[in-house]
């Protein structure tokens, strides 16, 4: 028997060996083999009915990233005393330090 032909041969005793759902003892006894020819052929023919990656190079994908706006970004709330600020993204961080200043001496 060619190495081919072994191949053919242990490949069809392997799926039907997954197929059957028992053991493999039970299997192997069943079909007069031992569980070491079996787990030999199942780790020798392991990965070649999976197709082969011609290369283990990584692989880039394109991906477009849409930038938040400013009318979708949730406003932050300060509340400072009684006073509530609302506060959208692109403020001016020196106007509401000053605010911030004005409403702690008043509140």
């Amino acid at each position: 028997m060619t190495q081919a032909e072994l191949r053919e041969v242990w490949s069809t005793r392997i799926n039907d060996y997954r197929a059957s759902g028992e053991r493999v003892a039970t299997w192997c006894e069943r079909h007069q083999v031992t569980p070491r020819q079996l787990w030999y052929w199942m780790r020798k023919l392991k990965g070649e009915d999976e197709p082969k990656q011609a290369t283990n190079k990584p692989q880039w994908v394109p991906l477009q990233v849409k930038e938040s706006t400013s009318d979708t970004a949730s406003p932050l709330l300060v509340k400072v005393g009684s006073a509530s600020i609302e506060i959208r993204s692109g403020f001016d961080p020196s106007l509401l330090a000053d605010v911030v200043k004005v409403l702690k001496t008043l509140c």
